[in-house]
């Protein structure tokens, strides 16, 4: 089995790869609708730690071969859009790639997390050229609006102060929250049909 640090050096030519292709993806939407859903893009590598603390979650030890058979998200890419419907657009573009391979999806907008978080979910298979064959790298790629990512960002630095338990409250408080983010994306969706069909006059 081959060291962590070539495997880690294997998902940093995935992470360059995936953001090539999406870029080339939402370049080739924008001149195909004439029209740019997205509002920003951001990847990352999993930090060892972060990695390390998943695997004992889980009841593995860290080692290349529980890295690679059940961290599903070391490398991931967000893209952040406009109006709901923008996340359905991109998906579809991602799964018509004939660069990524996508091997599973959730969506978390129709049927939310318990904890009330909201976004759209890609696992996808990211080819890599080495020297003498192509491999396949497992990366995540999320899509959200601008408001899910709000709620994820804030949900995310709350989770932090708490590392053991989040008290039932401020729990159920984030739920509601995130209702009102659905709703709000709802309306901000219907309105921007609205001016769509303004601009048609």
């Amino acid at each position: 089995m081959e060291s962590k640090e070539e495997l880690f050096l294997k998902y940093k030519f995935a992470r360059s790869m995936l953001e090539t292709e999406i870029k080339i993806l939402i370049e080739e939407f924008v001149f195909m609708h004439g029209y740019n859903p997205v509002e920003h893009v951001k990847s990352r590598i999993k930090s060892e730690a972060s990695i390390m603390k998943k695997l004992q979650k889980k009841g593995y030890e860290y080692t290349t071969l529980n890295i690679d058979q059940h961290i599903h998200d070391i490398v991931g890419i967000r893209i952040v859009v406009s109006f709901l419907s923008d996340v359905y657009d991109i998906a579809s573009v991602i799964k018509k790639s004939k660069s990524l391979i996508v091997i599973d999806q959730e969506d978390y907008i129709k049927d939310p997390k318990e904890s009330g978080y909201i976004s759209y979910h890609l696992n996808v298979l990211v080819p890599i050229y080495l020297e003498n064959r192509i491999e396949y790298m497992e990366a995540e790629v999320q899509i959200r609006t601008i408001a899910m990512d709000f709620w994820a960002s804030l949900d995310h630095k709350i989770q932090y102060k708490f590392p053991n338990q989040i008290p039932q409250e401020i729990k159920d408080q984030l739920y509601e929250n995130s209702l009102i983010i659905k709703e709000l994306d709802n309306q901000m969706m219907h309105l921007n049909e609205a001016v769509n069909k303004y601009d048609k006059h």
